[in-house]
């Protein structure tokens, strides 16, 4: 059993096993999980080191998952309640179990943000989950995603094309860049994963890969063709194109695959933590590309 496997088995009795969580929160909880055991992660947290972050560890990882988890289950329930109502109302409703679950995870990190892509991403999933099954329609990947989509809709044109006079970086990077980030992927119904990340997951889990190998390889396509605006608020679009550039190359010659696979990723790693790059964005991509391959 690799380290990953039983690190992964070890919080999942931790943080899982023993609660009354419906099987989509465990699901997303589990993402979580697989995604900050996932090593390594160029410039990012994981178990080899804390990549280009000096604030943040893998135990405050694991502190922030084990602080939201409980608020997931209210996502996915609060779908269920609000099955019926209007798109936007249905997105308003949502915002404030949102912001309670940002609170616990602040609490528990100690105001440092591990997951608030995370809990933006999985808001909505969960929400469109309980939702789809209260109204008695089918719950797999596409039909999940529509449905964020739908209560998505017009969200990056309200909240990132506004004139706010103190506007946060998702608005800057939108204005500066057209970048439109975690809003933009929800409303195109995480549009990225579709068309990048999972079917080079489902290909690898088809060619025998195990999962660590499978989730390196499809963060890799992720590092190259996702538009991560944590990439540019760090180092500009230079610093997005030098790591698509670098993930590229290494796709190139086979990724993670490759004979010097991991030794390649590790050197991305260290040059990523050298720049100050972290591709925050393509992390919490990975959690959701996991989870929707599980429906």
């Amino acid at each position: 059993m690799s380290k990953y496997s039983q690190q992964v088995t070890l919080l999942e009795s931790q943080l899982i096993n023993h609660k009354n969580f419906s099987l989509p929160a465990q699901l997303a909880i589990k993402a979580l999980i697989k995604e900050i055991c996932l090593s390594p992660k160029p410039g990012l947290v994981d178990m080899n080191n804390n990549g280009a972050h000096r604030d943040m560890d893998f135990q405050t990882f694991i502190q922030s998952i084990s602080a939201i988890s409980t608020w997931f289950e209210q996502f996915y329930q609060y779908g269920k309640q609000a099955a019926y109502l209007e798109p936007t109302v249905f997105l308003n409703g949502i915002r404030p179990i949102g912001i309670q679950c940002e609170q616990a995870m602040f609490n528990a990190t100690n105001q440092i943000n591990t997951h608030k892509g995370g809990i933006f991403a999985f808001g909505l999933i969960l929400g469109a989950i309980g939702k789809l099954e209260q109204l008695g329609l089918a719950c797999q990947m596409q039909t999940i995603c529509e449905q964020v989509s739908i209560i998505c809709q017009g969200i990056v044109n309200k909240e990132l094309k506004q004139n706010n006079p103190s506007y946060s970086i998702g608005e800057k990077l939108y204005k500066l860049h057209n970048l439109s980030g975690a809003r933009g992927e929800a409303e195109s119904g995480y549009a990225t994963v579709k068309n990048i990340s999972l079917p080079i997951l489902k290909n690898m889990q088809q060619s025998g890969y195990d999962e660590e190998t499978c989730l390196l390889q499809t963060l890799l396509y992720l590092l190259a063709f996702n538009q991560d605006t944590n990439l540019v608020a760090r180092g500009g679009l230079d610093g997005l194109a030098f790591v698509q550039q670098q993930a590229k190359k290494l796709i190139l010659q086979g990724g993670v695959i490759h004979t010097h696979g991991q030794q390649n990723l590790n050197k991305l790693d260290n040059e990523l933590i050298k720049r100050n790059l972290s591709p925050g964005g393509s992390a919490d991509l990975i959690a959701i590309t996991w989870f929707l391959s599980q429906y």
